[in-house]
């Protein structure tokens, strides 16, 4: 009998609702599936004020187990809103400026790991496989090493890791670094990820490295970067579901012939969206035959609203918005659409294959998967351009994207004029790339690859 899956991540998604949710969350759901596996991680609910957070609550659904755990008010606040995404979500994207170092959200980030593990534990079968998933849980395998687990444990890192330069920044990175080596495999998006992860480890911590597998404190770990990817095929096919193609018609209808450019992102400092609306204002200073005929679409879904620098990014959007359309709007032509909340992965299929050019454009990221639910949800007889950021981890795949650096409002405007201009014959040509690839190195090769190099560790 095949050992079993068990998935820890700091939220549990929707087992019920996987296919809806995509991308991360139909991976897992269907590794799961395959292997009778458990899911175990934070609820997502608050307890109530001096309830306590209770104990682990279970629920069964065709052969995959969820137990989840809820948050107290304080666990909540120093583990996930504090170290992890004041603390390492700013620092591993490089913002040391907006990074706090408060030794009680360690402290919180550290007890949550424990509990976690704590509770987890008694659920634990001796032949368990077990995968745990990003920041919030670097110190997860340490716990349970220390409490006598001997299970395979894989970890995978959904955000970019930083340059030893920054990691040195953190005042407990060389106890975070002992944590990650409690790990039979560690996954990064990108090779580069890898290189500077191991950078640090080497350079700084007198870890042994044999292009394969780290030696450092004690214990060995397998290092190799497994980048994600999407279900091309089928967000290609959300295109024509019933929320596709009425987006795609209403767009294209309201638009009547301009230029559609779009942008998807959540509401965050590090995804450039303040340097992408600055970049779209050259394109009109610059460029005037633009005027009147291209328009620009960003979604933003707020974030993190209990995090000051959300508000104040949001505040600056909003200004920003305000300012361009003042001065280049015109009663029939608004240049730039702004809109703050969530918008369905099929209704987003449609509003992708109603837009020309693809503008993704983080300041750093860890792989980036709009970029790729653009690309295929685009028509290969006329498709549009994907203008893309070098700091996207995306970008070392999609080499036939247009790569521009998000700090150069100039060059940002002048590949979003070359779109605009870009031949049939080119387009289609660049679009067959990328998906070429998109379709190779799908989810579900994700998926796989990483559980048969768990398998090897």
């Amino acid at each position: 009998m095949a050992a079993r899956l068990v998935v820890v991540s700091n939220r549990v998604g929707p087992v019920r609702g996987a296919a809806r949710a995509g991308g991360l969350a139909v991976a897992l759901v269907d590794a799961l599936r395959e292997a009778g596996g458990l899911w175990f991680g934070w609820s997502g609910r608050i307890a109530e004020q001096g309830q306590g957070a209770g104990g682990v609550q279970q629920d069964h659904f065709r052969g995959i187990t969820t137990a989840t755990l809820d948050l107290t008010a304080a666990e909540h606040h120093d583990y996930y809103n504090g170290f992890a995404n004041q603390c390492l979500w700013p620092l591993f994207h490089y913002r040391i400026d907006l990074t706090a170092y408060d030794r009680r959200f360690y402290e919180g980030y550290q007890r949550v790991n424990v509990r976690f593990a704590q509770a987890l534990q008694p659920l634990l079968r001796d032949d368990d496989v077990l995968w745990v998933h990003d920041y919030h849980l670097i110190p997860f395998a340490e716990t349970l090493r220390e409490m006598g687990a001997h299970h395979k444990i894989g970890f995978f890192l959904h955000i970019p890791f930083p340059s030893r330069e920054v990691v040195l920044a953190l005042p407990h990175h060389a106890r975070l670094a002992q944590s990650f080596m409690a790990y039979d495999l560690l996954g990064f998006h990108t090779q580069r990820d890898v290189e500077r992860f191991v950078d640090y480890m080497v350079n700084e911590l007198g870890a042994e490295f044999d292009g394969t597998h780290l030696r450092a404190f004690g214990r060995k770990a397998m290092v190799r970067a497994f980048p994600i990817g999407i279900d091309a095929k089928a967000f290609a096919d959300f295109v024509y579901s019933e929320d596709g193609q009425r987006q795609w018609q209403r767009a294209s209808t309201a638009l009547r012939g301009r230029t559609q450019i779009i942008g998807v992102d959540r509401l965050d400092y590090t995804k450039g969206i303040p340097e992408r609306f600055a970049a779209f204002e050259r394109l009109l200073a610059d460029y005037p035959d633009a005027r009147g005929r291209v328009e620009f679409l960003q979604v933003a879904p707020l974030s993190r609203e209990g995090v000051a620098e959300y508000s104040e990014i949001r505040s600056r959007l909003e200004g920003a918005a305000s300012r361009i359309n003042g001065q280049y709007g015109e009663v029939d032509w608004t240049p730039l659409h702004y809109l703050n909340r969530t918008v369905s992965r099929r209704a987003l299929a449609g509003l992708y294959r109603a837009s020309k050019i693809g503008l993704v454009t983080p300041l750093r990221d860890g792989m980036n998967l709009v970029a790729k639910e653009y690309v295929a949800a685009q028509d290969p007889a006329d498709p549009g351009v994907l203008v893309l950021s070098r700091f996207a981890g995306s970008a070392w795949q999609m080499k036939a994207a247009l790569i521009i650096n998000p700090y150069d409002t100039v060059e940002v405007a002048e590949a979003l004029q070359t779109a605009r201009y870009m031949p049939l014959d080119e387009r289609r040509n660049r679009h067959a790339e990328l998906m070429q690839d998109l379709i190779a190195h799908d989810v579900t090769d994700w998926r796989r690859s990483y559980l048969q190099a768990l398998a090897e560790a």
